[in-house]
């Protein structure tokens, strides 16, 4: 460090990626301090995931940031994600998949949610999406292809998932099992759906007759 400082090049952190990333931290932090280069950060990667990261924290680990890669944009439980489109409405009217365990609400929707007196959320309500004039979790981000809205700055996103994570309650934040949180189905959309229930069967028993 001494070294390169002298051309002119200041070296801002080590990055450790294999080995036991918690023994290795706490060595290079001595080798780092014993050389009063107290400034130097410690960077760490390598299949790091949450249950990981949560060790390495709570254990005090002289680490000043993590790079997570794989474990954050793929799924290492599963080699692919299955997924279907679903039409919930066409031409203004709500339409209903009926199909036994896949069932689907119809209409466009919105979610609802509410929180306690502290800003901490308690439920979410799952409803037609002009059934309150309140401000629903859902804004549309594209229309025909193209952006409503630049991308915000790297801080804005940041913040942004600080305070989001600040509504979540205390038994949320944990990684062991946690009791679920409770989302509602509003009185409208169950209606709207049972009646195309009925007209489904009614459809089909036409079909039949005829």
């Amino acid at each position: 460090a001494a070294a390169w400082k002298e051309r002119g090049i200041k070296i801002k952190g080590v990055r450790i990626d294999s080995g036991d990333l918690g023994s290795e931290a706490r060595n290079v932090r001595a080798i780092l301090d014993k050389a009063q280069l107290h400034d130097i950060t410690i960077f760490a990667s390598g299949n790091l995931d949450e249950y990981v990261l949560r060790d390495l924290v709570e254990a005090q680990t002289p680490i000043d940031g993590f790079g997570i890669g794989t474990k954050l944009d793929t799924s290492s439980d599963a080699p692919y994600l299955n997924c279907a489109y679903k039409l919930q409405e066409y031409a203004g009217r709500p339409r209903r998949k009926h199909s036994e365990g896949k069932a689907t609400w119809p209409g466009r929707k919105q979610v609802h949610r509410a929180l306690d007196d502290f800003g901490r959320m308690t439920s979410d309500v799952l409803a037609f999406h002009d059934e309150t004039p309140a401000a629903g979790l859902l804004v549309p981000v594209m229309r025909k292809g193209k952006r409503l809205a630049q991308p915000k700055p790297l801080a804005d996103v940041r913040q942004y998932a600080t305070n989001q994570l600040a509504h979540l309650p205390s038994r949320l934040r944990t990684l062991d099992r946690c009791a679920p949180y409770p989302v509602t189905i509003s009185p409208s959309l169950q209606e709207c759906a049972h009646a195309l229930d009925v007209q489904n069967v009614r459809n089909r028993t036409s079909k039949t007759l005829s």
